[in-house]
């Protein structure tokens, strides 16, 4: 499984965290979806890790992120942090800001 987005990974509360975790993303603010986690080390700071998601089906939401972004992250419901975009290896998600 090929990494769609390098990120950091701020979590609301200190979590165990394990390589494929999949908790919900909304991206570009209105596309809910499910990404899977891999995390390079054991954290940053106590809530914070660096890492990849691997989304579902990311050609349904094309040109929808840059670097810099933050996208929330849910189970269920319940917000529990954000991940911020580092650098974006599926080309279809990236957003060209020079295009309108």
């Amino acid at each position: 499984m090929k990494a769609d987005v390098e990120v950091v990974f701020c979590f609301d509360e200190k979590k165990e965290l394990y390589d494929g975790y999949r908790p919900s993303h909304l991206i570009d603010g209105k596309n809910l979806t499910t990404g899977v986690h891999h995390y390079f080390d054991s954290g940053l700071s106590q809530n914070t890790v660096k890492g990849t998601i691997t989304f579902i089906a990311p050609e349904d939401y094309p040109n929808s992120l840059k670097i810099g972004d933050k996208i929330d992250m849910f189970e269920g419901s319940k917000k529990i942090g954000f991940a911020e975009i580092l650098e974006i290896f599926n080309p279809i998600l990236g957003r060209n800001e020079s295009i309108r």
